[in-house]
């Protein structure tokens, strides 16, 4: 049991180290917005290697620190929705036997869709639903990037453990 919680803390501080990092180190796309999403290597080696509550606890305490810390509240719920979103649908396709960087190229869509979907609630303007291509295409790419990042990492961590 301590192990657990343990291996959860740990996956949780380098969660909020990689979300810091990208806080403060200006990686520029040229698009408003869009964000590597680096602290998603995290949730995604979580998802295959920990237990749902876990990861779920893991990307839900790092969202409300990083928020308490960094954020707003809008910012919050920007992101606890986008990362809500995002976690089922990997869960959900990750049942279904995709890979790892399908599984995360899914959840990179889906996590802006989910903020996208709670700024037109917050905001009350459909008008926001133009950037949706943007994110999509956004969400594709950083996903495939996290989803290679989290494979390598899932991939050597497996060998380690079985040596």
């Amino acid at each position: 049991m301590s192990k657990r919680v343990a291996r959860v803390g740990i996956f949780v501080s380098l969660a909020m180290i990689f979300s810091y990092i990208e806080a403060i180190l200006p990686f520029n796309f040229g698009i408003p917005g869009v964000k590597l999403g680096i602290a998603n290597i995290v949730v995604v080696t979580a998802l295959y290697q920990l237990s749902f509550p876990e990861t779920a606890g893991i990307s839900f305490v790092r969202i409300f620190l990083m928020g308490l810390l960094f954020g707003n509240l809008l910012s919050l719920a920007y992101s606890f929705s986008g990362g809500l979103l995002s976690l089922l649908g990997m869960v959900l396709c990750k049942r279904l036997k995709l890979s790892v960087i399908g599984v995360s190229m899914i959840g990179g869509v889906l996590h802006n869709m989910g903020q996208l979907a709670a700024a037109i609630l917050i905001l009350k303007s459909t008008a926001l639903s133009y950037y949706m291509p943007v994110l999509i295409i956004s969400g594709l790419v950083t996903g495939f990037l996290i989803g290679i990042a989290s494979m390598k990492i899932i991939s050597s961590t497996e060998k380690t453990v079985l040596k």
